[in-house]
């Protein structure tokens, strides 16, 4: 075999593949495990080594926030492995073409219809707009990057549904009395290394299931659909692949048998043209080498740039894109100004004015929130935060002792504090709906709120009233007063309380003056106490 190239002469081996597979199945398996432990009592930063190798999350944070965050740099890697191998990353590293690749249902496919080489240009023109949207401030079309689809489908989707299901299954196994050892001997196994010590809670599951089961589901129309016509970042790939340094040839032995053209599971072999292949829709996997059955087809160093395509970007396309992300943009804004977010709780220590340019909706947070606490933004931040991380805590609270979710993000839009710093953060403050709280609206006894409270110097004390009974005796009630100077936003209280339905007392943005602004002085230390 020649140092400068990669060749077949023949035979049934396939070796180019084989190792191809290999990688792939290590890179999937390496990307599942560091899922799984992203909820563990220490996740660290290696956790999302996968969202940082990605060059499109880092291009588009450094376009919207105009800082380049250290952690970034490692999308480098990618970048130089592309520039060397072309879209190789796509063949060989990318965890959800891999499970594409795995899941062929184009071979189902009972239609004659297959898109046109037109469709290519779809995933330029969502790149485009991603990149034009980000230089003024908004991230939101990072919904569409291939590893926040997979890491927020499975985190907030696939994970929770999964718990479920095993749960269902081993409450109806632990009733048999001969399976309840078994049972709990799994269980031990799965809880917490697999799944979490308790089902948690994950709305709009659906949803976000089905965005990756889509994505899945258009391999019926063609292989890889995904990544010959959508993917953004197979289309920032791609235009670099153009200048590759390592590229597909055809020898002159080619006699035109067609196999190649067969294989390609992107579809960018053309017969029309001697069987070459657009380096930018070439994914490396090396099907056409090793089913060449006279070597013809080569991968050599090339030094030149490769031609553009009818379908690549041109100018128009980029004026166009252009105009439709200040058009976007501008509607956008003009309508979430109008709407009023009392309840978009940001993760602690996130800037509630400059997180819709800095998060990239790739849901690692809402993975390692102990609590589940840490929800996709559906309403409650408009649409500029859409998919962002917001705090439900009727769901889950922000775990005193933990700071997991600044550990795990890979562009710093929750900074990576220290726990010390971390329990000092303001996420909201609570407030206390008098009209549903049971010691004020029913003058019944109620203190859960105080007890949860986790501050050293508790953010809800305890006022002792004197009320009548219908009896007409009297008697003392304890009612709950919140401390707003104190108060942090954790939110456990509001997921504490009895109420059934809306919380009797309910954390606000701290920067919706909701939570903040109802109590006059009290206390005798000259402490602002909520109503």
């Amino acid at each position: 075999m020649a140092p400068d190239s990669i060749k077949r002469s023949g035979g049934v081996s396939r070796p180019w593949t084989s190792l191809r597979k290999l990688i792939q199945a290590l890179a999937l398996l390496a990307f599942l495990v560091l899922f799984v432990v992203t909820r563990g009592e220490t996740p660290g930063s290696t956790t999302n080594i996968f969202l940082r190798l990605d060059p499109l999350l880092a291009l588009v944070n450094l376009l919207a926030t105009k800082a380049l965050v250290a952690g970034s740099a490692v999308a480098l890697i990618t970048v130089a492995l592309t520039f060397l191998t072309g879209r190789s990353w796509c063949g060989w590293l990318c965890p959800l073409g891999t499970i594409l690749d795995w899941i062929p249902l184009h071979r189902w496919k009972k239609g004659k219809w297959t898109p046109g080489e037109g469709w290519r240009g779809v995933k330029y023109a969502l790149l485009l707009l991603t990149l034009f949207a980000a230089l003024l401030g908004g991230l939101t079309l990072l919904i569409f990057d291939p590893l926040t689809i997979l890491t927020r489908g499975l985190a907030v989707g696939v994970w929770p549904a999964l718990d479920k299901l095993v749960t269902a299954a081993e409450t109806a196994l632990y009733q048999l009395p001969a399976l309840r050892a078994p049972v709990l001997e799994v269980d031990a196994l799965l809880r917490p290394l697999i799944l979490p010590p308790t089902p948690g809670a994950s709305r709009s599951a659906a949803l976000f299931a089905g965005l990756l089961i889509g994505v899945v589901l258009l391999n019926i129309f063609a292989e890889r659909f995904w990544c010959r016509y959508l993917c953004p970042l197979g289309a920032l790939l791609g235009l670099m692949s153009k200048v590759a340094l390592l590229r597909r040839r055809i020898e002159p032995g080619c006699v035109g048998c067609k196999l190649c053209t067969d294989t390609c599971p992107m579809g960018t072999i053309n017969p029309a043209e001697d069987y070459a292949s657009d380096p930018g829709e070439c994914t490396m996997c090396l099907e056409c080498l090793d089913d060449c059955p006279l070597g013809a087809t080569t991968f050599t160093p090339v030094f030149s740039v490769d031609p553009l395509r009818a379908y690549d970007p041109g100018r128009r396309q980029v004026l166009i894109t252009l105009g439709a992300a200040l058009g976007g943009m501008a509607l956008v804004r003009s309508v979430d100004a109008e709407l009023q977010h009392p309840f978009a709780l940001r993760p602690p220590g996130a800037d509630p004015e400059e997180f819709y340019s800095q998060c990239v909706r790739c849901g690692q947070c809402m993975r390692a929130c102990p609590t589940a606490a840490l929800q996709p933004a559906l309403t409650e931040a408009g649409i500029e935060g859409f998919w962002t991380p917001v705090l439900i805590p009727r769901i889950g609270y922000c775990d005193y002792g933990c700071n997991a979710c600044g550990q795990v993000c890979p562009v710093e839009a929750i900074p990576p504090l220290p726990l010390e710093l971390k329990q000092q953060q303001v996420i909201g403050r609570a407030k206390i709906d008098k009209n549903r709280c049971l010691p004020w609206a029913e003058e019944q006894d109620c203190i859960v709120c105080e007890e949860m409270c986790p501050l050293p110097e508790k953010a809800i004390e305890l006022e002792l009233v004197e009320v009548q009974l219908p009896t007409g005796e009297t008697r003392i009630l304890q009612r709950p007063v919140v401390i707003h100077d104190l108060c942090i936003g954790c939110g456990i209280c509001e997921y504490k309380c009895p109420i059934a339905g809306e919380a009797a007392i309910r954390v606000y943005s701290s920067c919706s003056g909701g939570g903040g602004q109802g109590g006059g002085q009290g206390g005798g230390q000259g402490r602002r106490r909520g109503e």
